[in-house]
């Protein structure tokens, strides 16, 4: 093949590739409810433990350390990408004026269905305040877009796509948390289970209808894998128990979305699973580099070399994974499924233990 071409064939990709970075998003907007898994910085300003507006968060990040609760982007992030948004869309606390005509982000870090759920570790936006929020930019889009005109406004809303992950946090921050919560004593895993998603779809109904009609539904994650499960369980294997309960609610919640398709006119349900990988009885994703650091209840707390947290991962078999952020799914291993190799001793008056918060 001769230079020309060559050159000829890099010419035409190079303006493929840049006409499609700059085209038009694929929707008008995108609104995101949910927790840590998608928080990009409304609990900065929040009296909570459940924050992540310090190192080593942020560290591979573009603008740093923002309050998500990973080193780089986060899903929303990801998803806000590849529907073509220029750039990522704003957390509820910070977004001004136009900003919200392509959508916001109401996701907090410790939320869940449940009102009280993580009550305990202080300030938090759970989903029936997250709608809440949701009322207040839809006025705003009253004024801005409408005319005054709520229908209007609707029509805009119509087209946005709507991401919801919810459920982590009943669980691993309520029902599996006994010292704070009683959940688990009065509810047995499957009645709990119906018991959230009861709840879940009045609150996935209510965001219908505000205007929602694409939605994106994020099943729980396997928590039973997390540090904070294996800690709470004295165990280096993923709590069976946990995870049971998660995909009970799952189960449910699948049944769930389906009916509210059915119900509601013109809508479209879209289940998320979570990330695969989980067996009974088998052990956490690790990082194939364990760092020593101390844990403290408000997060990470280096004690030598501040980590990378998207290190290469590898589980107990030996297989191993490539590097990325939270987004890419591979942080989401190693920020909430990883086994840390743990110093001794305490760091600031804080008990040294492997809890990372979501």
């Amino acid at each position: 093949m001769s230079a020309f071409v060559q050159a000829l064939i890099l010419m035409v990709l190079s303006a493929t590739l840049l006409c499609f970075a700059h085209s038009a998003p694929q929707v008008p907007c995108y609104f995101i409810f949910g927790d840590s898994s998608m928080d990009n910085g409304n609990n900065n300003h929040l009296v909570t433990t459940a924050k992540a507006n310090y190192p080593p968060y942020g560290i591979d990040f573009p603008d740093g350390t923002t309050g998500r609760f990973s080193n780089g982007r986060n899903t929303a992030d990801v998803v806000a990408q590849l529907l073509g948004f220029e750039n990522f869309i704003p957390p509820f606390a910070t977004a001004r004026h136009e900003e919200i005509v392509r959508g916001v982000n109401y996701a907090s870090g410790a939320a869940g269905i449940r009102d009280e759920t993580a009550e305990h570790m202080g300030g938090r936006i759970c989903m029936n305040r997250q709608l809440t929020n949701h009322a207040i930019t839809i006025l705003r889009l009253v004024n801005l877009i409408g005319n005054g005109s709520l229908a209007k406004a609707r029509q805009h809303l119509n087209k946005c796509i709507y991401t919801v992950a919810m459920g982590n946090n009943d669980y691993i921050n309520n029902y599996f948390y006994p010292k704070y919560y009683q959940t688990s004593i009065l509810y047995t895993p499957d009645q709990y289970a119906k018991i959230l998603i009861k709840q879940y779809s009045k609150q996935l109904s209510k965001l219908y209808k505000y205007g929602a009609r694409k939605f994106g539904i994020a099943g729980a994650g396997y928590i039973g894998c997390t540090p904070a499960m294996m800690n709470r369980f004295n165990t280096n294997k993923c709590v069976d128990a946990v995870n049971g309960a998660i995909i009970q609610f799952n189960t449910r919640l699948v049944t769930a979305i389906g009916e509210l398709e059915s119900k509601l006119s013109d809508s479209k349900f879209i289940f998320i699973d979570p990330p695969r990988g989980y067996s009974s009885g088998s052990h956490a994703v690790t990082p194939r580099h364990e760092a020593k650091f101390y844990v403290c209840s408000g997060g990470l707390i280096v004690q030598k070399k501040q980590p990378k947290i998207n290190l290469g991962w590898r589980n107990e078999g030996g297989s191993r994974g490539n590097k990325g952020d939270l987004g890419a799914g591979i942080g989401m291993l190693i920020i909430s499924g990883a086994r840390v190799g743990m110093g001794k001793g305490k760091v600031g008056g804080c008990t040294s233990r492997p809890v990372c918060p979501r």
